[in-house]
């Protein structure tokens, strides 16, 4: 995490989540600890670099997982059909100051999940739940070769500022409103939904998996 230089006064653009696409984003808690730890120790070593901005070990990333506050803080996911983290966002409220209330935005993909939108989707997530929250400031920062995020910060309209590899990405976010309101309501009833769904699939693909060897051998 980092804390932010001073802010420039412009990179204002409103952000609403698209709601027509498949992505579903569910707010993650303190019971996801063990998916997020699965999660973010298969990504590779080019991944991590540019996810935390340096290498780490699987340590760090124990640490770093452990230490997640998700009271302060949010986090979002990405499940696929076997309830695995294949997306992560974490969003981190960074001390209060001059700039008013700001969240810092980091977000990894898996590979088998790239392509689809799906950052985008978590930083519009995001981006909507910090209006709701009253968070004046999204921030970004990042290696500059990194072209995923990059693209993010440039589709939202977000200002970057350039220095020594890295990267600072600022969008200043409008007040919340009934629309931000009910749009996320809506899209943590649909991921709510989806996961039960996919939690009772899996459960049921294990209950046929056990019962079929006792089948096969009566």
């Amino acid at each position: 995490m980092t804390t932010p230089p001073n802010m420039p006064a412009d990179g204002h653009a409103p952000v609403a989540a698209n709601e027509r696409t498949g992505v579903l984003i569910r707010e993650l808690s303190a019971a996801d600890r063990h998916r997020l730890m699965r999660h973010f120790t298969s990504l590779g070593e080019e991944d991590r670099l540019l996810r935390f901005g340096q290498a780490v070990s699987d340590d760090v990333i124990v640490r770093y997982v452990a230490g997640l506050d998700f009271i302060r803080d949010s986090i979002f996911g990405v499940y696929d059909n076997n309830l695995a983290l294949v997306a992560v966002a974490h969003l981190a409220l960074l001390p209060e100051g001059q700039n008013g209330r700001v969240a810092e935005f980091g977000v990894s993909v898996s590979e088998s999940a790239r392509g689809q939108g799906v950052g985008t989707r978590l930083f519009e997530r995001a981006a909507i739940h910090s209006r709701n929250k009253g968070i004046d400031t999204l921030y970004m920062h990042c290696l500059s070769r990194n072209a995923r995020m990059m693209r993010i910060a440039r589709k939202a309209g977000m200002e970057i500022h350039y220095a020594y590899g890295e990267a600072d990405a600022y969008l200043t976010l409008p007040p919340a409103d009934t629309g931000s309101m009910l749009s996320e309501m809506v899209q943590e009833q649909a991921a709510a939904f989806d996961y039960a769904v996919k939690r009772q699939m899996r459960n049921a693909r294990r209950l046929f998996g056990a019962l079929l060897p006792q089948q096969r051998a009566a």
